[in-house]
């Protein structure tokens, strides 16, 4: 939003400086966003006079110039139509910038004669599209800056340009009268009275207008008046200069005017040429094939539903957006039809956005124009035409009805307190809301209808709060609400993810954030894909699914970095997966993924392929890290995307898995483009147990002054027989006194049967109490080796 300085003087009676006013807008919540200042380009520029213009020796069209500048008599050569003696011109002297050209004057030759400079049209100083010929001033002196001329005698020419970001709750402020309501009520100056006259109608026009009644709904009223006999052409200067300040090329008075209003009263109006009308003026629905030739040029196909205003023939304008070239104003423009209505925001959005259409009329009506000021902006508007551009008008044709948007809101003063902390006086509150155009009645303070963001009480206090100025709030520290120490927020799986991807990063892992989304391909390798984890409307045709898994994602991610050269990858995810599409069908995982190698090549081949054992120490340690009970089960029932004799399962039991681990399936890794091998691990956090003492201290240390020992056996076994079987049954002949059991060693072949292996434990044994007697360790040594050959049918090898 744009306006110049002079033009919010006709709203706002004020000698406030424009640093003070856009350190007020922004504190207002009307962010500025820059301040042109005109004056800075225009300095350098001086007032000079023709004192003699000759005909070029060499060139018909160009004229040498004797000028009296600020530094004496200069030679000109000029190729103006209008240059001549006596007239007082624009100089800019050898090493002055001329903004419209982007050229630094220097002294140079043109056709042999030497130029000392140059005369400025308006256009080489961004004063106007005028380049026919250069300034002639009616006054000045010889020497005076030309800004300072300006400041004196063309005001509006340098008048300071503001420039304001909006919110989109704020439409009233897309308004030079609304930014200079929200002044007034900051105390910066006084809304000016704005008493405008209807004008009254000199004969009755027979133009009909209709709202059709399935359009009722987003175009409840729209009116118009006839001007017939005006005479359209250029505007007057004071409007062609404020438009041009705002960034607006000034087309025609006619144009010129709705444009004028769009950021005047933000009151977008249209104007049709009525001869070019055809019967009755319609706003209905388009029907599917219409098209309409734009203002713009371009012709767009209307979808069947879209708000349009029409005639007999069809389209002339898309209501609210854009009108229509067909029945556009031209210079020959003498009777026209003008335009205010209403438009409901939600269609106007839909509406454009579906066409592609970008306009100021858009803009506003998208975040919510007065409805309360349809009939009153057509009013002004008309006695602007009629004043300026001449002709009569007739009465007032309206189609529909304003919408009642009355509503008003009990005002609690005590509320500003509670709300924002700052102590405010009564009075004061009820002083600032009717500058801001609220009337009071009691405590119940009405809202006026330019103000759609005002829906509650609260927002009553927003408004006292933020013309008081919210820098004005001071910091207080807040009582302790309970003594002693506050309740933990975080859940107790909260602080477990944390500890757990904590621990992860710890381990050399990298953490990505991947899309809850995957493709169907992706998302049946691991399960899902299914029409219950499926989404209505996804947002690309490869995010279609809920992710059954995180490992497709860190698979998809590590892909991608594979291709580009990184091939030694250790990256997790910590986040839900889903089973459905119901609040209850998703669960949070930890997964982590290595591929390729432990390190880069090296000469001392320090360096190997990652195995399913490195995936499995890195699990054993988040478990350990988020208080997983030490003591595990380790099978092999894992899903069908894991190696299936490369991968184990973490239980507490048969039916209580906590996590798996191992190699990838080849066929998965082929299928995701995932080059060299693969190992993984998963915890399913929310099956981890928590610990059944709440007592956050650690348990007393306990230490045994007793020396362990330990027992080597090694058992013949057939070759199905896992080594984890072996291991429990050593663990569960005396759960007191042995500490711990492990394979170290495993033979196959030379004299042993067909079919069968050696399998080698270690026992590690605790004494309890007393030292053990050898024959008390003889007794434990057969309880393992019976233990043993009843869970496994273990043979002792002699």
């Amino acid at each position: 939003m744009k306006f110049t300085l002079s033009w919010l003087k006709d709203h706002l009676d004020t000698t406030a400086s424009v640093e003070e006013i856009t350190e007020a807008l922004t504190d207002l919540g009307l962010e500025v966003e820059g301040v042109e200042d005109k004056t800075a380009r225009l300095r350098g520029f001086k007032i000079g006079k023709v004192l003699n213009a000759v005909q070029h020796p060499d060139a018909d069209k160009l004229r040498v110039c004797t000028v009296l500048t600020a530094d004496g008599e200069q030679q000109i050569v000029c190729g103006a139509p209008n240059a001549r003696t006596g007239i007082t011109v624009v100089v800019a002297s050898p090493g002055t910038y001329v903004p419209g050209i982007d050229v630094t004057i220097q002294v140079g030759k043109i056709r042999g004669v030497e130029s000392h400079g140059m005369m400025c049209s308006e256009r080489e100083l961004e004063l106007s599209d005028e380049h026919d010929g250069i300034i002639e001033l009616p006054s000045g002196e010889v020497g005076q800056e030309f800004v300072d001329w300006l400041a004196e005698n063309q005001p509006a020419k340098v008048d300071p340009v503001i420039e304001i970001a909006i919110t989109p709750n704020r439409p009233d402020a897309l308004a030079v009268r609304g930014v200079a309501r929200d002044l007034a009520a900051r105390g910066l100056g006084t809304l000016r009275a704005r008493d405008v006259q209807a004008i009254a109608p000199s004969f009755a026009t027979d133009a009909t207008i209709a709202i059709a009644a399935d359009t009722l709904d987003d175009a409840p009223v729209f009116a118009g008046q006839v001007l017939r006999g005006v005479k359209n052409g250029p505007s007057p200067v004071w409007l062609q200069d404020r438009l041009r300040a705002i960034g607006l090329r000034p087309i025609s008075f006619l144009v010129d005017v709705t444009n004028f209003f769009s950021y005047d009263l933000c009151r977008p109006l249209h104007v049709f040429d009525l001869d070019k009308v055809k019967g009755t003026v319609q706003v209905r629905r388009a029907r599917a094939g219409e098209e309409l030739l734009a203002l713009d040029g371009k012709t767009y196909a209307l979808a069947e539903g879209q708000v349009i205003v029409a005639d007999d023939e069809g389209p002339i304008s898309v209501g609210g957006i854009m009108g229509g070239e067909r029945t556009g104003v031209s210079d020959e423009t003498v009777n026209v039809l003008v335009e205010s209505a209403w438009w409901q925001p939600i269609q106007i959005a839909m509406t454009g956005r579906a066409l592609k259409i970008n306009s100021d009329a858009r803009y506003r009506f998208e975040r919510g124009v007065d409805p309360a000021f349809t009939l009153p902006g057509l009013d002004q508007a008309v006695r602007m035409i009629a004043d300026i551009a001449g002709g009569e008008a007739s009465q007032v044709i309206v189609a529909g009805a304003v919408p009642d948007v009355a509503r008003a809101y009990r005002l609690d003063t005590d509320r500003v307190q509670s709300l924002v902390g700052m102590e405010i006086a009564p009075e004061t509150q009820r002083a600032t809301l009717q500058a801001l155009g609220f009337v009071l009645d009691g405590d119940m303070a009405s809202v006026p209808s330019w103000r759609p963001d005002v829906l509650g009480e609260a927002d009553l206090v927003e408004e006292v709060a933020r013309i008081a100025s919210l820098t004005k709030l001071v910091g207080v520290p807040m009582p302790r609400m309970q003594a002693g120490v506050p309740k933990p927020i975080l859940t107790p799986l909260q602080r477990r993810l944390g500890t757990a991807r904590r621990t992860v990063a710890s381990l050399g892992y990298n953490e990505c954030v991947t899309y809850s989304f995957i493709d169907q391909k992706s998302a049946s390798l691991f399960g899902g894909g299914d029409d219950a984890s499926m989404l209505e409307n996804p947002i690309s045709a490869d995010l279609s699914h809920l992710r059954p898994d995180l490992l497709p994602g860190l698979l998809r991610a590590a892909a991608r970095n594979q291709a580009r050269g990184f091939a030694d990858l250790a990256l997790f995810e910590a986040g839900h997966v889903f089973s459905g599409g119901e609040p209850g069908d998703q669960v949070l995982h930890v997964t982590g993924l290595l591929v390729g190698r432990t390190a880069p090549r090296d000469v001392h081949k320090a360096a190997r392929a990652v195995d399913l054992f490195d995936a499995k120490a890195d699990i054993e340690a988040v478990l350990a890290a988020v208080g997983a009970p030490a003591r595990v089960q380790i099978m092999r029932n894992g899903a069908d995307w894991w190696h299936p004799g490369r991968h184990g399962t973490i239980c507490l039991g048969p039916k209580k898995v906590i996590g798996t681990f191992g190699e990838l399936h080849p066929r998965l890794l082929k299928e995701m483009d995932i080059q060299g091998p693969a190992v993984a691990f998963t915890i399913f956090l929310e099956e981890v147990p928590l610990p059944k003492s709440t007592n956050a201290a650690r348990p007393a240390l306990v230490l045994n002054d007793l020396q362990p020992i330990s027992r080597d056996f090694a058992f013949v076994v057939p070759n199905a027989v896992e080594a984890l079987t072996m291991i429990n049954a050593a663990l569960g002949a005396d759960k007191a006194m042995i500490v711990d059991a492990r394979v170290f060693d495993e033979f196959a072949g030379g004299n042993l049967p067909e079919g069968h292996k050696s399998l080698a434990l270690s026992v590690r044994i605790q004494p309890q109490g007393a030292t053990l007697k050898e024959a008390e360790i003889e007794a434990l040594s057969a309880k393992v080796v019976e233990k043993v050959a009843k869970a496994t049918g273990a043979v002792l090898r002699g």
